[in-house]
């Protein structure tokens, strides 16, 4: 057994669960480096690690298709719809909202150094996911006269690059005590024998825990706290990669107020039934939540009602209200947790590229621990065009092409004429963030590409 001056606790919890395989280097490690690594597994919980490894029996819950609030069509849903919205921006003018992306990924699937929240994606300005997502909260705060706080989880590899950036960009003109931005959690991950891998002689390998572990990591790194001390009673989750994502939403956050919501979820029907997004269902034990789409069984993801239109449509799109006191519960010391799921990966650790075991947690678990959640039917065209792949489906060539599409709409709600040689339009978020902020008396200029 190896030794090291205050660190006998460590060293025989880790002989006792029989992972002294992580001390293979160790005579080839300085006192610093030994102490890094010793520091680094007085942090890892084996208990836990153990358990994920033996893993449990998936869960066969009997469930059918969720109920949720429809796209309205009658005078009825309509008058509903206006009312929400109106107890929506009541809420908002008062500061009691907060916007949260999980911005942890990197740009190198779509050919981009750096984190993904940098790529350039608007289709004339280039501006960034970051800059579109930043100069809408700035309009947002400006439409409604409030401060609305912006919280960004980063990763381990991409935080430093992002704070970086905001600084660059002077935080797009918000306050910079109205950004707060911290990095999410790690998990180590197991090889197949369920031991603990090396990154380097030093350092055990991590991955990141997934979305689901931003409810964590918003308290962990104080943020919760803050938000608690300002008076925020609601944060709006998105991810960074979807520009066209409506961040602070009157009627979404009034149907959330109204119905007395611990979480709440935007819903698209789903274009196909191979589509993979999950659903939204409603298990026997009279909870919602989600189904991963490799996990919907086939003669569900066929399955039709009497009208034609597939039982199981109401996709998940991440885009989700959480109400402060809820994440609380969630986070706070009665240990409420959301579960890990366990992914076999290939692992590019120090001895070379193995195969192993990722843990991650999925924010939409938190929708299984409430009684009080509600989902809210959206249009696709108007609120999803993730930017996740180079070419193809999701990728900057069809997230574009429905910014511009939207931007045309928007223009034609307001009855301002577009030349026929306009093919590209972008309106910047300091313009508009929805229809009816587009001036009155504008003008579309008569040229290809129009920036307004």
């Amino acid at each position: 057994m190896i030794h090291f001056s205050g660190y006998d606790d460590v060293i025989n919890r880790i002989y006792g669960h029989r992972q002294e395989h992580v001390f293979k280097h160790w005579d080839e490690l300085n006192d610093a480096d030994k102490k890094h690594l010793l520091d680094d597994l007085k942090n890892i919980d084996l208990e836990l690690m153990e358990k994920l490894y033996a893993g449990k029996p998936q869960d066969t819950a009997a469930f059918t298709p969720a109920p949720f609030i429809e796209l309205p069509k009658t005078a009825e849903q309509k008058a509903a719809q206006a009312k929400a919205a109106q107890t929506g921006v009541e809420f908002i003018k008062k500061g009691l909202a907060a916007a949260f992306v999980v911005a942890g990924g990197q740009g190198s699937r779509l050919g981009c150094e750096g984190p993904k929240g940098m790529f350039p994606i608007a289709p004339i300005s280039g501006k960034t996911l970051f800059q579109i997502h930043g100069e809408k909260i700035l309009a947002y705060s400006r439409k409604y006269k409030t401060s609305i706080p912006w919280l960004v989880m980063t990763s381990v590899d991409n935080h430093d690059d992002t704070l970086d950036y905001f600084e660059k960009m002077n935080f797009f003109g918000l306050g910079k005590n109205d950004v707060f931005i911290f990095p999410q959690n790690m998990i180590p991950s197991l090889d197949t024998d369920g031991k603990l891998v090396l990154e380097n002689p030093c350092s055990i390998f991590k991955n990141p825990d997934g979305h689901g572990g931003s409810l964590a990591a918003l308290s962990g790194s104080g943020t919760l706290e803050k938000m608690k001390e300002r008076g925020i009673r609601l944060i709006s989750y998105f991810q960074v990669d979807n520009p066209l994502i409506k961040i602070i939403d009157p009627e979404f956050i009034g149907y959330h107020i109204l119905y007395g919501a611990d979480i709440s979820s935007k819903a698209i029907p789903k274009a196909y039934p191979e589509e993979k997004v999950g659903v939204f269902v409603k298990f026997n034990n009279g909870r919602t939540g989600v189904v991963e789409y490799s996990d919907l069984p086939a003669e569900k993801t066929t399955q039709r009602g009497k009208n034609g239109e597939l039982l199981y449509r109401a996709g998940n799109i991440a885009v989700h209200l959480f109400s402060l006191d809820f994440i609380e519960s969630l986070t706070s010391e009665k240990k409420i947790a959301l579960p890990f799921h366990t992914a076999r990966k290939k692992l590019p650790v120090y001895a070379g590229e193995i195969e192993g075991f990722k843990f991650e947690k999925f924010i939409f678990d938190a929708i299984t621990m409430t009684e009080r959640s509600v989902i809210m039917e959206t249009l696709r065209e108007d609120e999803f065009a993730p930017v996740k792949n180079a070419a193809g489906v999701d990728s900057p060539e069809t997230s574009q092409r429905l910014m511009i599409e939207l931007h045309k709409k928007w223009l034609t709600q307001r009855g301002v004429s577009i030349p026929q040689r306009v093919s590209v339009i972008e309106i910047s978020p300091l313009t508009a963030v929805a229809p009816e902020d587009i001036p009155s008396g504008l003008t579309v200029p008569n040229k290809e590409e129009v920036e307004l």
